[in-house]
């Protein structure tokens, strides 16, 4: 299995094959509109005007798993995601991230980037550290998972970690992985 054996639903209805991203660096997070974190979508945007035409995609996976901090419909998560931070990269339909009901792509994220590794101060998944939690599940909105171009998960990102503060690694990725 690799991601590009994957599909998800948009908003919009419309099912993107993850394969059609082969070739492309990949920012995949799940978000929520009534979170404390809910700000990162301006970064998200900024980040994704500044790299798409580089190679450089972004899906937000909206996700009521957390708090209930996600309750709208897909129509009401897209408007809202359009008028408040003019978000133009794709977002799915509401998913599950965790549990029997899980999307199967986050079944795959979290096999590839487990959380039973400690993040570091940066907000990186540190492979060698197991004793921050004990399971894979996402612990919160806006953890983010990085894939290369040839879709490998090379970084799991800590809800906290800003998008900006990542954009280092992603100019790295769609500079180098061409």
């Amino acid at each position: 299995m690799s991601i590009y054996s994957l599909k998800t639903k948009l908003s919009n209805g419309e099912e993107l094959q993850l394969e059609t991203l082969k070739g492309e660096v990949v920012l995949i997070v799940n978000t929520a509109s009534q979170c404390g974190l809910t700000p990162q979508y301006e970064e998200l945007e900024t980040l994704y005007k500044a790299y798409t035409e580089k190679g450089f995609e972004i899906i937000g996976f909206p996700c009521d798993q957390f708090g209930g901090q996600e309750p709208g419909t897909d129509e009401e998560i897209m408007e809202f995601c359009t008028m408040n931070f003019d978000v133009s990269f794709p977002i799915a339909q509401k998913t599950e991230v965790n549990g029997e009901a899980a999307h199967p792509l986050y079944q795959y994220l979290r096999s590839q980037a487990p959380a039973d590794e400690k993040f570091d101060e940066a907000g990186v998944l540190q492979r060698e550290d197991r004793d921050m939690v004990e399971s894979s599940d996402i612990q919160w909105n806006f953890t983010k998972f990085l894939i290369d171009r040839k879709g490998n998960v090379v970084h799991r990102f800590a809800p906290t970690v800003k998008p900006a503060q990542i954009e280092t690694t992603i100019e790295q990725l769609v500079t180098d992985d061409k």
